[in-house]
């Protein structure tokens, strides 16, 4: 089920630099939902969007923001990083895969309950983990 079934508790949308800081301001923004949120749910949702920033910042060549959307339904957090790359398809890591590259959504298939890569004008990834509330 997706969170556009049900109308969003709370909705967060930030705009962060496209900067090596970006990922700590992303968890951050997360963590204003500790609260709210399971605390493993919390710790899961702040792994992958410091990966997905830090992806954005490090793989993304074009200059621009990085928008963070987060929103909460019942029983959903979603999660959105939309940076100004012109996308890119996603490749499952191998066992001859590089082993300092590849992780970021290796841990957004392994944790996530849904996600996906989706391209218009400007690369977005979002993941969506079940919540306990």
């Amino acid at each position: 089920m997706s969170l556009h079934a049900n109308p969003p508790t709370v909705q967060i949308h930030e705009q962060l630099p496209k900067d090596l800081e970006s990922a700590a301001c992303a968890r951050r923004v997360l963590d204003r939902l500790a609260g709210e949120l399971d605390p493993l749910v919390l710790a899961n949702a702040r792994l992958l969007v410091t990966e997905l920033v830090a992806n954005a910042v490090e793989h993304v060549d074009e200059e621009g923001k990085i928008d963070l959307d987060i929103s909460t339904g019942p029983g959903l957090l979603r999660v959105g990083v939309t940076d100004p790359g012109c996308g890119f398809a996603p490749q499952r890591r191998r066992p001859d895969s590089p082993a300092d590259s590849g992780w970021g959504l290796h841990f957004v298939d392994q944790l996530a309950d849904r996600w996906a890569v989706e391209i218009d004008t400007r690369s977005h990834v979002w993941f969506e983990l079940r919540t306990k509330r």
